[in-house]
């Protein structure tokens, strides 16, 4: 959503005859979040600071454990939770969803999740923690919330009323070991395919599919969600209309070489990127 949201405000923005940002059309973004005695705040001028997608590679994606380590070899209290929702529940009750929601769910979730634990002499299944993993949750604390909620709000006032300097442009608080407070200049990625015009250069073999070109500007610096992608002549793949994407579907599986060739431009489109398209060219290697 934040992302979507950052594309969005930059998108927005209008450009005068000397290439310069309207300042009637920018709207700010004020940003922050916590995570148990920890948090930040930023605030996003969109064309002017760096955005919410220059900052990206800052977030560490999560990672996620192997099937046959939760399977076979658990180690710690969450493979066994893991195990119990992802591999037992569906066994157990094939027609029905596991509800997050429902405390008897989450309770026979936990009672096998500690007998798995038991059974590999690990500690520390908790219900707490069963819900944690179950549902993702991220450790709150009122205290950090309260100082960053304050941080945003001040933001907001100083940006409405021009009453004194605005945030340029990250603020980081820590409070696990006494009370401690940063500000820095989160600089603009030259590359950002929001804020920028950047074009994207990618070195593949000439016998990648364009599924995997694909999946790999998912896992990569991007991130991307859901590609769609064209070239200069043709539609490679398109994830909608259904009918344009039953008619795509087969050059997914076609290596590179068939479908464009070394050097041309082509675009991309995904959800996360609003009314933007990211500019790549692929040179076969």
């Amino acid at each position: 959503m934040k992302r979507w949201l950052n594309g969005m405000i930059n998108n927005l923005v209008e450009f005068d005859e000397d290439g310069d940002p309207d300042p009637e059309t920018i709207i700010p973004l004020i940003d922050g979040g916590t995570e148990g005695f920890s948090g930040q705040s930023r605030l996003i001028l969109p064309r002017i600071t760096s955005c919410f997608e220059c900052s990206l590679d800052a977030f560490t994606p999560s990672a996620a454990v192997p099937l046959c380590t939760i399977a076979e070899t658990p180690r710690i209290p969450e493979h066994c939770i893991a195990y119990a929702y992802v591999l037992q529940w569906p066994k157990e009750f094939p027609d029905r969803k596991l509800d997050a929601d429902s405390p008897a769910d989450m309770k026979w979730v936990y009672d096998r999740a500690l007998e798995r634990a038991e059974k590999y002499g690990i500690g520390g299944v908790t219900y707490m923690l069963t819900m944690g993993v179950v549902k993702n949750i991220i450790p709150a604390v009122a205290s950090t919330n309260a100082i960053v909620s304050a941080v945003c709000v001040n933001e907001a006032m100083k940006v409405l009323s021009f009453c004194s300097q605005s945030l340029n442009t990250y603020m980081m608080y820590m409070g696990s070991e006494g009370i401690h407070s940063h500000t820095f200049v989160y600089e603009q990625k030259s590359t950002c395919p929001v804020c920028t015009t950047h074009t994207h250069h990618l070195s593949l073999p000439s016998t990648t599919t364009l599924n995997a070109m694909l999946q790999q500007l998912c896992d990569g610096e991007f991130r991307l969600k859901a590609p769609s992608i064209t070239s200069s002549s043709k539609t490679l793949y398109m994830r909608k209309p259904v009918a344009l994407e039953n008619a795509t579907r087969g050059n997914l599986d076609k290596p590179l070489n068939e479908l464009i060739d070394s050097g041309e431009d082509l675009v991309v489109t995904d959800p996360v990127f609003p009314d933007t398209s990211l500019g790549l060219v692929v040179t076969f290697v």
